[in-house]
């Protein structure tokens, strides 16, 4: 597949003339000019044609109004109900029947953790529209899309998730860039597993199983341990950022602890330490631990990687208190109950000072071997494509932490996306890119599980 990169300046041409375009209200000659540039720029052709759409629709008659308790039995169904008990139900997306569109529609759903209701209908509606044997949410709220028989003998599993951290960004295309809250952690992920899915016809003992998950941002990987009883596959693909020629192998693991001290409040010039203070002293010391378990560890995934999350002080006018997060990644080889012995021990002994600490969010690291089948698919595909494959370890965490050592299958986690631009505000991912890695995608299903491809 060639895909053309067009000029960001001729785009911009065409955006700004787009709806006198569309209404039929520009001379001849201009629009020869857009359509000879809409011949050669996919992009602007998918954006040309989801306007049409949209002014189709609102061009239609007023769909009927649904009555009140037919309403309310649609939204229990679809798992929508909180936002029929808000008063907001979203506003319906058009199904696009393209890749970029798909995944413009999915970064126009909000979707933070805990509140990816509307975006699984969405998947679940996509999923049905391109041929999926079955697609449902389920009891977790995961949007599920399965192909081939349902009682097959192997099962690849494709795990992503719909959840986003805050924070809403414009949706827009500018030259070969799609921006988005997600668009790279982790929808375009998702998206592409979701077509390259749909291009697969498995052979008859094989089944593919798109999840889309909730909550993986949130540190409870809620989605991915509902799956985990229900399936045992004999390959995984997470989907995260890796980029369209690279494959990563292994995650950091994770610990948060939290620190809450409180004393007597006292005169801001007596000799004791405050509570702000004894909490910046614990995590000097938690960090003075790190760098002793780093002597001699050159790579971050091998290091121990404290940071502070958040320090918080108050008081009721009679006691002062103190509330702390430290967040800890954490190598391969790190043993969990000495590091949380050292985290207490690091605790300051200062006369009146109450103090607890408390432990959360643990997973432990996870690398998956090299040299299995899936691996080579990858870079076998990769190669195909143009690329030449290499791997990572990230020091993040993701659901392959969770589903890794339960399912203990061959894994990798794979998509397209710069990983660097996780959660900030410029998030955005190259159009091409993302359609290159569903051809990749494809070709790797082709070659573990497929028969003829659609």
């Amino acid at each position: 597949m060639t895909v053309h990169i067009h000029e960001h300046d001729n785009c911009r041409w065409l955006l700004d003339t787009l709806s006198d375009y569309i209404d039929g209200e520009l001379d001849a000659t201009l629009c020869q000019e857009i359509e000879a540039h809409l011949a050669a720029c996919e992009n602007c052709r998918v954006v040309v044609d989801t306007l049409r759409k949209t002014v189709l629709l609102y061009r239609t008659p007023d769909p009927p109004i649904l009555p009140g308790d037919v309403e309310e039995r649609l939204f229990k169904v679809l798992d929508l109900e909180p936002y029929l008990l808000r008063g907001v139900a979203a506003a319906p997306i058009l199904l696009s029947p393209d890749p970029v569109g798909l995944l413009r529609g999915a970064l126009e759903i909000e979707s933070p953790s805990g509140q990816e209701q509307v975006l699984a209908a969405y998947l679940v509606d996509a999923m049905r529209q391109r041929g999926y044997d079955r697609a449902f949410v389920d009891e977790a709220g995961n949007a599920i899309g399965e192909i081939g028989p349902a009682d097959a003998e192997r099962t690849a599993v494709l795990l992503g998730h719909m959840d986003t951290v805050p924070g809403y960004i414009p949706v827009r295309i500018e030259g070969d860039q799609l921006y988005g809250r997600g668009s790279v952690d982790a929808k375009g992920p998702l998206c592409a597993f979701i077509e390259a899915a749909a291009r697969v016809r498995p052979s008859p003992n094989w089944r593919i199983v798109v999840v889309g998950a909730v909550e993986e941002e949130a540190a409870t990987s809620r989605g991915a341990r509902h799956v985990i009883p229900r399936y045992r596959p004999d390959a995984c693909v997470i989907g995260e950022p890796s980029a369209w020629d690279r494959v990563t192998l292994g995650y950091k693991g994770r610990l948060l602890a939290d620190f809450t001290a409180r004393q007597p409040m006292g005169h801001t010039a007596g000799p004791l330490e405050s509570v702000a203070e004894a909490a910046v002293t614990w995590w000097l010391g938690v960090r003075q631990f790190a760098e002793g378990f780093n002597q001699g560890r050159e790579a971050a995934f091998d290091r121990l990687l404290p940071s502070l999350r958040d320090i918080c002080s108050s008081n009721d006018g009679l006691y002062d208190r103190v509330d702390a997060t430290v967040g800890l990644r954490l190598p391969l080889d790190v043993e969990r109950e000495a590091l949380e012995r050292a985290i207490r021990q690091a605790i300051p002994s200062i006369p009146g000072l109450e103090v607890r600490i408390s432990f959360r969010g643990y997973e432990p690291a996870y690398r998956a071997p090299k040299n299995t089948a899936l691996v080579r698919a990858f870079l076998a595909a990769i190669r195909e494509q143009g690329g030449q494959p290499g791997f990572k370890v990230k020091t993040g965490t993701s659901d392959m932490n969770v589903v890794g050592p339960a399912w203990q299958c061959p894994i990798l986690a794979y998509g397209p996306g710069d990983s660097s631009l996780d959660h900030t505000p410029e998030e955005h991912i190259g159009i091409s890119e993302y359609l290159r890695a569903i051809e990749v995608l494809a070709d790797v299903l082709g070659r573990m599980v497929g028969s003829d491809m659609v």
